[in-house]
């Protein structure tokens, strides 16, 4: 795990051999007081967007988990041991998508979260050879997952806490503060981590548990 810091601004990559990388550069200072107050009603047009890419029926033999079409990327691999790469330049799309849109709605960044890919939030695939991965893993890896799901729902709590903190610093000083911004980036590295080994099935490598 890598933090480069410039200036004001706050660029922190979680770095592993063959997991998922997360790139998010804060604004520290001179933040915008106004948008702060109402990021969460400011926010909801996307978070509607993103969401508009879930299932309507989770039970559906064709059911994709959050967005990200997970089932036929595990039927690929199990079964002819290819990872479709329209499959994997959705997932990469739809999980830079989520990212951008949680770094706007966790105050990391003043800018409106982009359709498009932007400077400010980078989530970067390790490259993926299906022939390399183990290729009954994905029958499994939502078991071997849970601990990672329980540790990150406190890291969620934590990163809560941290932008309540940040929130109250924002309107009162027009700062984010860096330890705060920290937490806050690693907790989405840490998830973009597990999704990419649990969910989007990118790489074998079990993520850490630390931030």
């Amino acid at each position: 795990m890598q933090k480069t810091i410039e200036g004001a601004r706050l660029a922190k990559i979680a770095a592993m051999s063959q997991q998922i990388e997360t790139q998010i550069d804060v604004s520290l200072t001179q933040r915008d007081r106004t948008t702060a107050f109402f990021r969460i009603i400011l926010a909801v047009p996307m978070a509607i967007f993103v969401a508009s890419f879930a299932p309507s029926d989770f039970n559906s033999a064709n059911s994709y988990a959050v967005g990200f079409f997970v089932l036929p990327v595990a039927l690929a691999i199990v079964v002819r041991q290819i990872y479709p790469t329209y499959l994997l330049a959705f997932n990469e799309a739809l999980l830079s998508l989520q990212t951008r849109v949680d770094a706007y709605l966790l105050l990391l960044t003043d800018e409106y979260p982009s359709i498009e890919e932007n400077e400010i939030v980078s989530v970067t695939f390790p490259a993926v050879d299906a022939k390399a991965l183990n290729r009954w893993l994905p029958l499994v890896k939502w078991l071997l997952a849970l601990p990672l799901y329980v540790v990150g729902v406190f890291y969620i709590i934590y990163a809560a806490v941290l932008t309540l903190i940040a929130w109250f610093s924002i309107l009162f000083t027009g700062n984010y503060p860096e330890r705060c911004a920290e937490g806050v980036v690693g907790t989405i590295a840490y998830w973009n981590r597990v999704v990419g080994y649990a969910l989007v099935l990118v790489t074998d490598e079990y993520p850490t548990f630390s931030l």
